[in-house]
């Protein structure tokens, strides 16, 4: 990858020298990619506050063309094949993603959809998935979504006075009354068993109980509850970052009791059962918490490689690879050195993680909240005290509870 003084992009601190040919060396291999985030869409009819994409550090989405070309799109179905055969993937997940991604229209969603199917090899199952604000999630939209088998997500923040807090248009209306129609066309009739689940973007100020009640009158098979996207020279809400306080934990711990003290499952809390399958002894299933390898990839509507678009809170340029689906193959991104870091567990940690008693289940929290301009990623997350306190409330009130689950392992 060249020196890091090449390449401003490597600059900012970790893992601007990480010693990927040492670590090949060493006998680490890169594992590769099986979630691809095809963003088709940059742009959004909404504009939402609290949103990583559009209002924070990177701006390069000004840059992007507003919708994915039929040409890009033909060479990122290539790619995503091409990456997929080459490693013998039994199975992949295509998320459809944006801006909106709905704004990108039904064409080019069945052409990247019935491409990757068909280029694939024989055996290779796909999932598709679309994450999406919910606006335009009418009938026809469901319909092709039924047909192509595609799951769907959507994003909400709770009741009207969580969602309207910060899902807006640009002219300060509201969002809620439209959302809820749609996801009432979604999960009452024939479509439910495409329904994925809610994304929810947390803020301390809404009721977490009363959030919670209102994302269950949906019926989500899963909900994920997403702390605000912020780091250490940009802290999220309500997070000093030298205040040993938890308004994150706080909110949650109370949502957890509700859960777990439930006779039947209402719905999958992914937060909460990583957290448990990691105290458990199992790996992690998502990069919010635990040490398990990060296996996906972006290819953004101009066809550019790049990492999780989360990293777009830190600093300008922060997912960029200089990588491009018309001339690279997605293996050369698997060594790119921000890449390799979320792939090599604690090695990737700051001295504080590594020495911290829960290590293993907090992992460091999310790769972006760990951000600050002098060390990189290389500090603690900036919600250590709350992911601390919510990682050992949730142990110590479960603690009988995975004993006999250990017991019977």
């Amino acid at each position: 990858m060249g020196s890091p003084d090449s390449d401003p992009l490597l600059t900012q601190g970790f893992p601007a020298f990480l010693d990927v040919e040492a670590l090949l060396a060493s006998g680490w291999e890169p594992l590769a990619f099986q979630q691809f985030i095809l963003k088709i869409h940059s742009r959004c009819d909404l504009a939402c506050r609290h949103c990583y994409v559009y209002e924070m550090a990177d701006q390069s989405w000004r840059d992007q063309p507003r919708r994915m070309s039929d040409a890009i799109a033909d060479r990122a179905i290539e790619r995503v094949a091409e990456h997929a055969n080459q490693h013998d993937l039994a199975e992949i997940d295509v998320v459809l993603h944006g801006g909106e991604p709905l704004l990108a229209g039904p064409d080019l969603i069945s052409r990247l959809v019935c491409g990757i199917r068909g280029a694939v090899a024989t055996g290779t199952r796909v999932n598709v998935h679309v994450q999406t604000n919910g606006l335009r999630l009418d009938p026809s939209f469901l319909r092709l979504f039924e047909s192509l088998e595609i799951r769907v997500g959507v994003s909400l923040d709770g009741d009207e006075e969580g969602q309207d807090r910060h899902r807006r248009f640009a002219d300060g209306r509201g969002s809620h009354a439209l959302v809820s129609e749609s996801l009432t066309r979604l999960t009452s009739g024939r479509y439910h068993h495409l329904f994925s689940g809610l994304l929810c973007t947390i803020d301390v100020r809404n009721d977490p109980l009363r959030t919670y009640e209102a994302l269950l009158g949906f019926d989500p098979p899963a909900i994920d509850f997403l702390l605000p996207h912020g780091n250490w020279a940009t802290p999220p809400p309500f997070r000093d970052p030298g205040s040993p306080e938890t308004p994150y934990a706080d909110w949650l711990i109370p949502i957890f009791d509700r859960w777990y003290e439930s006779p039947v499952l209402q719905t999958e809390i992914r937060l909460f059962q990583e957290i448990l399958r990691l105290l458990l002894g199992s790996p992690s299933r998502a990069e919010a918490v635990g040490l398990s390898p990060v296996r996906m990839v972006v290819i953004e509507t101009d066809g550019s490689i790049e990492q999780s678009d989360i990293l777009k809170s830190t600093y300008q340029g922060a997912a960029m690879t200089r990588l491009h689906v018309l001339t690279d193959s997605l293996d050369r991104a698997l060594l790119h050195p921000s890449i390799v870091a979320r792939q090599i567990g604690e090695l990737a940690l700051s001295p504080a993680c590594r020495d911290c008693a829960i290590m293993s289940t907090c992992g460091g929290g999310l790769y972006a909240h760990r951000y600050s301009p002098a060390a990189g990623f290389a500090e603690p997350s900036i919600y250590c005290p709350d992911l601390y306190r919510l990682i050992t409330y949730i142990r110590a009130r479960c603690e009988p509870d995975l004993a006999r689950l250990r017991g019977t392992r």
